[in-house]
C-alpha cells in the first residue's frame, strides 16, 4: 500500500467523521433556534441579489442558503452531511424557497472554476479540518469579480471559548487538522486567500442569543443538539468524574455570558471580492 493510498484512506475516514459528528443530535434546532439571525446578515453583507449563483459551502440546514434563495439568487447549498440537507429541504419547501441541495467537501468541491458570483458560507467551513484546501475550494469555484464572504466564530467570542473549554476533554485531533475558531481571525484568513481576493472588509460581531434563561439550560441543550459538544461527553462517557468537570465547566462559562438573560456571541464577518476582472 502506497502512502499516497493510506493517506486517502486516513482523509476518507476522518470526513466520515465528520459527516457522522454533525448528524448527532439536531444542528438544525442550533441554526434556527440560537443563531438564526446570522445566515441572513450573511447574505445582506454579500449583496445577494436576483439572479446570482450562489454557492454556500458547508450550508448545514441551509441557514444561509435559504435567504440567499429568497432573495432571488440561483442557490445550491452543499454538505457533507445528508441529513442537515435533507432538513434544509423540507424548511426550504415549507419557505416557498427553490435551491438545489447536493452533498459535498468543502475541501473538495464537485464544480467547475469560476462557476458561481457568491460563494459564502455560516459557521461552516470553518469545521473543515485542513484550512488552505478549504479556502483554495472558496477561491477556485468563484468568478473573477465575484464574493466571497464568511461568518465564524471567534477565539475569543463564546462559541470559541466554548471549544477551549472542552478541549481538555475531547479526544486528540487528528495529524493535519487546524482548530475551527482561526477562521474568525482576520490575518488568518487573509493569510489563507492571500492577494487571489481584494476588497476585504471584516469586521468583529455579536448575535443576541436569547435562548437560554440560565446556564444549565444552554448546557443541556448543547449536550442534546449539537453535534462537537455530544461527541466530547461521548468521549468521557465512562468517566463520570470528567463528565461532571465539564458540565461545571460549561455552566461556569454560559453563567459568564449570560447579563439579564440574554448573551452576546462574537464572529468574525469577512468579504472580499475574487481578485480579477470579470469576464465579458
Amino acid at each position: 500500500m502506497t502512502d499516497t493510498t493510506d493517506a486517502g484512506d486516513a482523509d476518507r475516514a476522518l470526513k466520515a467523521k465528520h459527516r457522522t459528528m454533525w448528524a448527532l443530535g439536531d444542528y438544525p434546532a442550533v441554526a434556527k433556534e440560537v443563531v438564526g439571525a446570522l445566515g441572513p446578515v450573511l447574505v445582506t453583507a454579500c449583496g445577494v441579489k436576483h439572479g446570482d449563483r450562489v454557492l454556500d459551502v458547508a450550508a448545514g440546514a441551509g441557514n444561509a442558503a435559504i435567504p440567499a434563495a429568497l432573495a432571488g439568487g440561483d442557490v445550491i447549498a452543499s454538505d457533507l452531511t445528508p441529513e442537515l440537507l435533507d432538513v434544509g429541504r423540507r424548511d426550504a419547501a415549507a419557505r416557498g424557497a427553490e435551491l438545489r441541495w447536493e452533498v459535498a467537501d468543502a475541501e473538495a468541491l464537485p464544480f467547475a472554476d469560476g462557476e458561481f458570483d457568491t460563494v459564502m458560507s455560516c459557521v461552516g467551513v470553518m469545521f473543515a479540518p485542513h484550512h488552505q484546501d478549504t479556502a483554495d475550494e472558496l477561491v477556485r469555484v468563484c468568478r473573477k469579480g465575484g464574493i466571497i464572504g464568511l461568518i465564524s466564530w471567534t477565539p475569543e467570542g463564546f462559541i470559541g471559548r466554548m471549544f477551549t473549554t472542552m478541549k481538555p476533554y475531547a479526544p486528540p485531533p487528528p495529524p493535519g487538522a487546524q482548530p475551527p475558531p482561526l477562521w474568525g481571525r482576520e490575518e488568518h484568513v487573509r493569510a489563507l486567500l492571500g492577494d487571489r481576493v481584494d476588497g476585504v472588509d471584516a469586521r468583529r460581531q455579536t448575535v443576541r442569543v436569547d435562548r437560554f434563561a440560565k446556564p444549565e439550560e444552554f448546557r443541556e441543550f448543547f449536550k442534546a443538539t449539537y453535534g462537537p459538544t455530544i461527541a466530547v461527553y461521548r468521549n468521557i462517557a465512562e468517566a463520570p468524574e470528567k463528565t461532571a468537570a465539564l458540565d461545571r465547566a460549561l455552566d461556569e462559562l454560559a453563567g459568564d455570558a449570560l447579563q439579564d438573560g440574554a448573551m452576546e456571541w462574537e464572529y468574525l464577518l469577512f468579504t472580499a471580492r475574487r481578485s480579477g476582472v470579470a469576464p465579458g
